[in-house]
């Protein structure tokens, strides 16, 4: 599990971020193929350390968290508060593509080795952070110097206030979208920045606020507002625009439904037996079933609540859009997942096994898969110096602090 696949063999990007949002963004670019170095203070990243862990604790060099978003990359240990190590860095910046930090504004620069820095040194290098409210290269707010998390951006973002039951305040997504929707965006624009470069020869910065990812996200709370004056409020699990668009109890579990357009509502109501619905005027258009939406929802729930979740599924299934609501129990044993091979093998270090979700890109030419397991802390510390043409006293190791 070595050898690097995907189409982007041919980038190297220093990897200098911690926790969730960066290493998702360099996750994402190391699943293809990017040769991902992740640098790393004498500590490590902040979640070497957190569960959940197979074994005793003592005997993990890291846990599930880690290991989930940290697949493919190759660690190294600089200290950058020593200026040789500072040194050892710039020198490896000199033989990469792009650096991407995800650092409140300010900290890198503080060290000396903000985008300027290197910048000087690599004019063709392409500096990505990944920021809770931006940096002031691109934009300086009220919010610049304030810490952020999934949890915040995805408060201010108007996520929250959009999902959950209503007449709630709103819930958080289950999945950390505020850290992992960035990171998205972050790769993107990494990639496209080098493409950029190559042709002109010229790096730029390349800035991804959380705040303003998740804003991007909620796109349909901004439309709404605008244009009709609506001011999106949890929604339960419905939508805003279609009906029906939904999750159904059964008798053994719950589905997702949609039929919102006429084609499928029609083979819908044909299917549980209210085929007065589809002339109905209260139901027979879209519109008409928004306005309408107890009598839609009790007509469908009156028939998937006297059956089986299977049941409903090979009903509706090839007519209807329907599935399942999946427990990651549920998700281990679907053929679909192994079919298209999402869950990934990695052997941990001393031997156990665990699974991870493997990358969702797939290419017929350049396939992409976890080629390497989660790094050790500093565990290619030789290898990288090597590449690079750096030396260093065999018994001066990493500086500490």
């Amino acid at each position: 599990m070595t050898d690097r696949t995907g189409p982007l063999q041919d980038l190297r990007i220093l990897d200098l971020t911690q926790a969730l949002a960066g290493p998702y963004c360099t996750m994402l670019l190391a699943d293809l193929g990017a040769d991902v170095i992740k640098i790393e203070p004498p500590q490590g990243d902040m979640t070497r350390g957190m569960p959940p862990w197979i074994g005793p604790r003592e005997d993990a060099p890291y846990g599930g968290y880690f290991a989930s978003i940290n697949r493919n990359k190759r660690s190294i240990v600089l200290n950058l508060r020593h200026e040789r190590d500072r040194e050892t860095f710039f020198r490896l910046a000199e033989t990469a593509d792009a650096v991407v930090e995800n650092s409140k504004a300010g900290v890198m620069d503080r060290l000396g080795v903000g985008y300027e820095s290197i910048r000087a040194r690599n004019p063709r290098i392409i500096y990505g952070a990944i920021r809770g409210f931006g940096d002031p290269r691109t934009g300086r707010t009220p919010y610049t110097d304030w810490p952020a998390y999934d949890i915040i951006a995805q408060s201010m973002g108007g996520l929250v206030a959009t999902t959950g039951p209503e007449g709630s305040s709103g819930y958080p997504a289950g999945a950390s979208i505020g850290d992992m929707f960035p990171g998205t965006l972050a790769a993107l624009g990494v990639v496209s920045a080098i493409h950029c470069a190559r042709i002109t020869g010229e790096g730029q910065f390349v800035d991804v606020a959380m705040y303003d990812a998740v804003i991007a996200l909620c796109e349909n709370a901004v439309y709404q507002y605008s244009f009709g004056g609506r001011v999106l409020a949890p929604k339960g699990t419905g939508h805003a625009a279609l009906c029906p668009f939904d999750i159904f109890e059964t008798s053994d579990g719950a589905v997702a439904i949609t039929a919102s357009t006429p084609n499928h509502w029609n083979i819908l109501c044909a299917l549980i037996g209210r085929v007065d619905l589809i002339d109905d005027p209260r139901t027979f258009e879209n519109v008409a079933r928004l306005q309408n939406t107890a009598l839609v929802l009790d007509a469908i729930s009156s028939w998937t609540k006297q059956h089986t979740r299977a049941e409903v599924i090979a009903e509706l299934s090839g007519r209807v859009p329907v599935g399942p609501v999946n427990t990651v129990t549920d998700i281990f044993a679907d053929p679909h997942v192994h079919a298209r091979a999402m869950l990934a093998d990695i052997e941990l270090p001393g031997g156990a096994h665990a699974q991870i979700a493997a990358p969702p890109l797939k290419f017929t030419e350049t396939p992409v898969r976890v080629y390497r397991r989660p790094p050790l802390l500093d565990e290619h510390r030789g290898e990288i110096l090597a590449e690079a043409g750096i030396t260093e006293p065999a018994a001066d190791g990493p500086a500490t602090p």
